[in-house]
């Protein structure tokens, strides 16, 4: 897919005209760059001389998701201010919210951002009037299925069919399906952000997401220390889960089904193009393995 031309400077000041804010000065936007590799995002805060903004470039049904969500201001995202067409792309701003992403993890941070992710989850729980807004369940399912194909291991593949059926009856809330921790910013409060595979999903999923890919090694791109991580898990139940009626048990057991998905991302990422070698993919597989042992182990 050919990649897409970052507009100018002096196109964005055209953009934030069409969105109702006229005669900014090219000097207003400040792009941001990528935490993984440093490079820019076609994201930028707009310096308006008494307010600050974000524009961004869309993707996905990010712009569905916030008229769908978030058309009323929320907490535990960026406000809404409306967004345009350009030059044949979409466009949105949204409030600036200065804050620290998860990625060096500790307590306080991490309470707020399952404080912001709880409370909306809360909200949308079990809402069958959005099943089908933003991100549909059945695209996100056929996501499921494909990854499904790669494991190469009749192992996985026993699990990862369990899966596949847990993911159809599990009770559904708004999720993000990306809650990486460059994804939450953390300040007075804590904000979900980048939102183009947004849905209502299986509820453990932002959960799962996130917690899966923590590292108790320092210099870690996502340093998670063991009992963050086990607090995060038993914080989650009692202040959202619970309520909803669901056994202490049966959440332990779909987590852990939502835990063996994700390892199982680099899995198919390393048989499907030949990347063995990578430490990610190799400790991927074990997690994996280890993961779906457990499980088998559980229901015999």
């Amino acid at each position: 897919m050919e990649e897409k031309r970052t507009p100018t400077r002096a196109e964005l000041v055209e953009i934030m005209a069409l969105l109702g804010y006229q005669g900014l000065s090219t000097d207003a936007f400040h792009p941001f760059l990528s935490e993984e590799d440093g490079s820019e995002y076609a994201v930028w805060r707009v310096d308006t001389g008494d307010r600050k903004f974000v524009l961004k470039r869309a993707k996905g049904s990010e712009i569905e998701i916030y008229r769908s969500f978030f058309r009323e201001k929320k907490p535990y995202v960026p406000a809404f201010f409306g967004d345009c067409e350009y030059a044949g792309d979409a466009f949105f701003l949204t409030e600036f919210c200065p804050g620290e992403t998860l990625s060096r993890c500790n307590r306080e941070k991490l309470t707020k951002a399952l404080d912001a992710l709880i409370m909306m989850q809360d909200e949308f729980w079990e809402r069958a009037d959005l099943y089908d807004a933003a991100y549909p369940f059945d695209e996100a399912l056929a996501r499921v299925e494909r990854r499904g194909r790669y494991l190469d291991s009749a192992l996985l593949e026993r699990a990862y069919a369990a899966f596949s059926a847990l993911y159809r009856s599990t009770p559904r809330t708004l999720c993000h399906d990306d809650l990486l921790p460059f994804n939450l910013l953390i300040g007075e409060r804590a904000v979900l952000i980048d939102w183009e595979c947004g849905g209502m999903l299986p509820y453990p999923a932002s959960l799962a997401r996130l917690l899966a890919h923590g590292r108790e090694e320092e210099g870690a791109f996502f340093y998670l220390r063991r009992d963050d991580r086990d607090f995060a898990i038993d914080y989650y139940y009692e202040n959202l889960v619970k309520k909803h009626g669901v056994s202490y048990a049966d959440y332990r057991r779909t987590l852990d089904f939502f835990f063996f998905f994700e390892y199982c991302e680099w899995v198919m990422v390393g048989n499907r193009y030949g990347n063995r070698d990578d430490e990610r993919y190799k400790e991927s597989l074990r997690l994996a393995e280890k993961t779906a042992k457990a499980l088998s182990e559980s229901t015999t």
